[in-house]
């Protein structure tokens, strides 16, 4: 990895994390019949986003629009068993996806690492957590335009 790759000052890659749940419920298309597949459909969508950057012109960071970026995919419930594949972390939550997104973020931005962090999510309370602790946020439409 070049130097141009990481984070100025952190030497790191920035995170992006991904709220399955939010991001998949965004998209009437039948998620709701098998949740474990339509998880596996976005984790599979987001293979290029940690070469490449976002694609999408729906905002976020300048930075998050240019790799590379550490994709991390948080499923709960149903979608729990979802596999990780090149490109893609999956972090199970044991409990609430939101508690681990904001554990997630929180270990980005400790003072010992302070990575750029970015959150797709459309769920309100989420936002105002991340943000809280110095994380930017996209909506849904950054990954899965509608």
């Amino acid at each position: 990895m070049d130097e141009g790759d990481t984070d100025e000052g952190s030497g790191q890659v920035p995170l992006l994390v991904v709220d399955a749940a939010n991001v998949v419920g965004s998209v009437p298309d039948g998620w709701w019949r098998d949740r474990r597949g339509a998880a596996e459909r976005l984790r599979d969508s987001l293979t290029g986003i940690a070469d490449g950057g976002l694609v999408s012109p729906a905002g976020g960071p300048a930075w998050a629009h240019s790799g590379p970026l550490e994709v991390v995919l948080v499923v709960e419930g149903a979608a729990r068993g979802v596999a990780p594949v090149p490109g893609v972390r999956v972090e199970a939550a044991s409990g609430s996806g939101d508690d681990r997104i904001v554990d997630l973020v929180e270990n980005a931005l400790t003072d010992r690492t302070r990575r750029r962090c970015l959150v797709v999510t459309a769920d309100r309370g989420l936002r105002a957590r991340v943000t809280a602790l110095g994380a930017d946020v996209v909506g849904p439409r950054a990954v899965r335009p509608a």
